[in-house]
């Protein structure tokens, strides 16, 4: 049988054959392994850079290599013409039966789908199998991996890195585990976490690897200290008393200024029950009913007002600003407790009327005592007594006094216009 006979036959089997010149250009070649010139042309440019490897061709001019996720027997030259600067060669096809079984085969089945990315590279840096996971990484697919080398997706530098790691599992035998850096298909830096461990293929140890990407995981592990790190900052350094309760009141943190505030020393204030830092008054229900609101994610703010008492038992209504923390309970867990105002502190005084509150937020106003009882519909003695006794429990002589202590003892609202009582449930109400 003649050449052109033996050409015609082996277009028909799974081989593929080649001639080609000292300088590697391609003078013919066919076969039935490839449906297309140009996978043709990637495998003789595979096998051109494994002949670039120490080693290549072996002395019987034989060895096996792996193409497209498909294994060939390579006869290395089946003849030489070296003296006519022409060089033969032959690749088979090595059918899925007649391949040895691959110790590696549960490995890659198990990951092949898995989100950890996974290799196997033989000793020379080679990749033999990937997922779609590591391929990602790389903004590519198997296919384009399988057969490729380090080299041809990783810069020298991290290239070098990844071979002299790879030689240390060849060497010693066992896992490494290693944090890998690479560049994202975007641009971004990326980093993954796993380890690197021997396999065996085909008689020849090759070295497999699986990894996690952990970029998204850093990234917010980083940004949740940052916040973490700014919240502490403002806590200590802002001069804001302010706390973290727990659900059921209990202190969990708080800044300086908060104990200062008690005459506590911090971890003195640590673990207290807010209910104890209250004075009791007709207030307190509302501010309990506010409370259960917010721990059962009713709202996710509040904004009320309470009466502190210190451990020396003065007292001294503040402006309470109440957050819940997180949304991934259905029962908050926490609540940031700020005290945006605070009045005096003092001793305390009888409860005033409804009617006390109001003459005083007249008379911040600027009204005389006729406008007053013109205002309240009441007589002039009446608001006349209402003054009396208002200097008297608040300890004040004039009117101007009266007013001033009625602010700094946190009867009136400090920022409100008109006058209103620090109390009121609404900016506009004046009771």
């Amino acid at each position: 049988m003649d050449d052109s006979c033996l050409k015609v036959l082996l277009e028909h089997l799974p081989v593929f054959w080649w001639e080609v010149d000292e300088p590697w250009q391609v003078l013919e070649r066919g076969g039935g392994a490839f449906a297309d010139t140009a996978t043709g042309q990637r495998f003789l440019d595979r096998l051109r850079q494994e002949l670039s490897v120490p080693g290549h061709p072996p002395e019987e001019g034989r060895w096996q290599t792996r193409f497209d996720g498909r294994t060939f027997d390579i006869s290395w030259p089946l003849d030489d013409n070296r003296a006519h600067s022409r060089t033969h060669g032959l690749a088979v096809e090595v059918h899925a039966h007649a391949e040895a079984p691959r110790r590696y085969a549960a490995f890659a089945n198990l990951v092949d789908l898995a989100p950890a990315a996974a290799f196997i590279r033989d000793c020379h840096g080679r990749y033999l199998w990937a997922n779609h996971a590591y391929a990602h990484l790389y903004g590519t697919v198997p296919q384009q991996l399988v057969g490729k080398y380090i080299e041809d997706f990783d810069a020298p530098a991290e290239a070098d890195q990844f071979r002299a790691l790879d030689q240390q599992v060849l060497v010693r035998g066992t896992p490494v585990r290693h944090t890998l850096g690479y560049r994202r298909p975007d641009g971004s830096a990326g980093r993954a976490v796993g380890h690197r461990f021997p396999v065996r293929d085909n008689a020849q140890t090759c070295v497999a690897g699986i990894y996690v990407d952990i970029t998204d995981h850093v990234r917010a592990t980083v940004q949740r200290q940052e916040a973490e790190e700014n919240l502490r900052a403002l806590r200590d350094h802002s001069g804001l008393p302010c706390a973290l309760l727990s659900a059921n009141g209990r202190v969990v943190e708080a800044s300086a200024a908060a104990a200062e505030l008690f005459h506590l020393s911090l971890p003195d204030l640590v673990g207290r029950r807010a209910h104890t830092l209250l004075a009791p008054e007709s207030d307190l229900d509302r501010l309990h009913r506010r409370w259960n609101r917010l721990i059962a994610r009713r709202t996710r703010r509040v904004e009320t007002s309470a009466v502190l008492v210190d451990t020396q038992g003065l007292q001294r209504r503040a402006q309470l600003h109440l957050t819940t923390i997180g949304h991934s309970a259905a029962r908050a867990r926490h609540v940031w407790a700020v005290v945006t105002h605070q009045s005096l502190a003092h001793e305390t005084h009888p409860s005033l009327t409804a009617a006390q509150i109001r003459i005083l937020s007249l008379l911040a106003e600027g009204s005389s005592n006729g406008d007053i009882a013109t205002s309240l519909k009441l007589s002039r003695q009446t608001v006349d007594y209402h003054l009396s006794r208002l200097r008297q429990l608040l300890g004040a002589a004039t009117r101007p006094a009266l007013v001033a202590r009625a602010y700094v003892l946190g009867i009136l609202a400090p920022c409100a216009w008109p006058p209103r009582s620090a109390t009121a449930a609404h900016p506009l109400s004046t009771a």
